[in-house]
């Protein structure tokens, strides 16, 4: 299947990168992270511990979560807007962190894949362990201090409070025992700092013919 895996830490601009870049090759996008966000907000919801791995992973495999390119839905409701607040923000981690959880959203990522024949398909352990064979993995990172401002030109906020909330993230989702976040050996490291959109789509694409599909 022609995939290609984009990891990377929050800011570092992922999902508008992905999202050209299937643009660009004709390949289906899918946003990984907006599925962990759908769980978090359905433990939310339930008012159950987010630290409660069996609980958790019980609501992981029970919801029926589907990402669109732009969108969102939790068993039928659009939550699109709603998995993005400050409150989902501090409990996505967490969540994302527990094994019952990956396992359940790995199985989603793996058939959404068969079904679409491949895609671009971003998130923080794509290229490491749900698709350790895809044709092109990029690590796509950028400064903390730009992917600080980035967050606060997109949602608000006091910088100080959302590079913050930026390392503590990075810490979580590095240190975790279940896949952390990091790059594979074989990934291209794409750092997204001081560089347009366009570029860093152009590069990835380029690295994506080189590897037969151009």
């Amino acid at each position: 299947m022609r995939v290609i895996a984009i990891d990377g830490p929050a800011g570092a601009g992922k999902s508008t990168v992905a999202r050209e870049v299937s643009t660009a090759t004709g390949l289906k996008y899918l946003d990984t992270g907006a599925m962990y966000r759908c769980v978090a907000l359905a433990v939310q919801q339930s008012s159950t511990d987010p630290h409660n791995a069996e609980a958790v992973g019980r609501i992981a495999r029970d919801v029926k979560v589907v990402i669109e390119e732009f969108g969102a839905q939790l068993n039928g409701t659009d939550v699109t807007e709603l998995i993005r607040t400050h409150e989902i923000n501090a409990i996505v981690s967490v969540i994302a962190a527990h094994t019952p959880v990956r396992d359940a959203m790995r199985e989603q990522q793996r058939a959404w894949v068969a079904h679409h024949g491949g895609g671009v398909i971003e998130g923080r352990d794509i290229g490491t362990v749900v698709f350790p064979d895809a044709e092109l993995k990029v690590f796509l990172t950028a400064s903390p201090v730009v992917r600080a401002e980035r967050r606060v030109q997109q949602n608000g906020g006091d910088i100080e409070v959302v590079a913050s909330s930026i390392a503590e993230r990075d810490h979580l989702d590095s240190t975790r025992l279940d896949s952390p976040l990091k790059p594979s050996a074989d990934s291209v490291i794409v750092d997204s700092s001081n560089r347009t959109i366009s570029e860093v789509v152009q590069e990835i694409v380029n690295h994506f013919a080189q590897v037969g599909h151009g």
